[in-house]
């Protein structure tokens, strides 16, 4: 019940006091979401979904994508910051890395006023959930956000090659579109991501999580249907 609850919160963007009912309160979905979050539930779900969609589709790790998406954060809190794009109000900024199809590998979530440069080394080390199962040639595809000096540098000490925009030239997309689809799965598909409501980092970043493993699930259903067969498998293409 209580799951079904956060799906509501995070799709629908509504709050906790709106979606209680007597068979449970506001209090009771808050207190056993951060139980759930101490536990590492959420990291671990997520974790679980891009594990099974390596296995059964694959992840093309070749190829990473980062990029930055700002969001608005009415209520403040630990992650909130003044936006750079929306005259100052307050805002929180997602750092998304996606593999070479657009599937989430993780996110680093910060305030709205931080750079993207600074938040590439941590989004990055978002591949350590993968151990050592990673390619040997990893090209990093970035917007001329990330044109700079410093950036290469980070790149060249981690192993990895780049392609990134240059800064003053038209838009230059590539293969970076399909981060800018991701952001759109996010802000579309979940309220919650659109408009962070959330105070704590935590649990901001338990959302994202969450976000994150029903996108893969989605694409997981959607790919293996071609190639796959099981018992309550779509008659009809997702």
């Amino acid at each position: 019940m209580v799951f079904d609850k956060l799906v509501q919160v995070l799709v629908l963007g509504a709050s906790y006091e709106k979606i209680s009912d007597t068979g449970c309160s506001a209090t009771t979905i808050r207190r056993r979401r951060d139980a759930w979050i101490d536990a590492e539930i959420f990291t671990t779900l997520e974790q679980i979904c891009l594990e099974a969609y390596d296995r059964i589709v694959g992840l093309e790790l070749e190829n990473l994508i980062v990029d930055g998406c700002i969001v608005k954060a009415p209520c403040g809190g630990e992650m909130a910051g003044k936006s750079p794009v929306d005259r100052g109000k307050l805002g929180t900024k997602r750092s998304v890395l996606t593999d070479g199809k657009g599937i989430p590998l993780g996110v680093v979530a910060a305030p709205a006023n931080r750079h993207d440069s600074p938040l590439l080394r941590p989004t990055l080390e978002k591949l350590s959930r993968f151990g050592f199962h990673l390619p040997p040639r990893i090209t990093v595809h970035l917007d001329a956000g990330y044109d700079s000096g410093k950036t290469r540098t980070l790149l060249t000490a981690l192993g990895c090659e780049w392609v990134i925009s240059t800064s003053g030239e038209p838009l230059q997309a590539g293969a970076r579109w399909v981060v800018e689809r991701t952001n759109a799965w996010h802000t579309r598909g979940f309220k919650k991501l659109l408009i962070c409501t959330e105070r704590k980092a935590k649990v901001i970043d338990a959302m994202i999580s969450f976000a994150n493993s029903i996108i893969v699930l989605r694409r997981l259903i959607r790919e293996a249907w071609y190639t796959q067969r099981w018992d309550a498998r779509p008659k009809r293409r997702p």
